[in-house]
């Protein structure tokens, strides 16, 4: 593993950062460490919604199809039809 060192950082930003952590119940460096493991792995996420955007399945079914027939059963739940 590596480790990182950041600079300059605002005494306010670090206190909010160091109450978030006491209240998760964890160290400073515990909280920061899962804070930038969370980060990282949304690049994951860009990835993967990129390589969905290729796939078809030949339905026609379009994202507003499918908003549309949400918000249909939605208004039919709620006795809005």
């Amino acid at each position: 593993m590596v480790a990182l060192q950041i600079r300059d950082v605002p005494d306010d930003v670090r206190d909010a950062l160091a109450e978030r952590a006491a209240r998760a119940g964890q160290s400073l460096q515990g909280f920061l460490l899962g804070v930038i493991v969370r980060e990282a792995s949304f690049s994951q996420n860009h990835a993967i919604i990129n390589e969905l955007a290729s796939w078809t399945t030949g339905t026609g079914v379009t994202a507003d199809d499918a908003l549309n027939a949400l918000n249909e059963a939605r208004a039919e739940r709620h006795g809005q039809a």
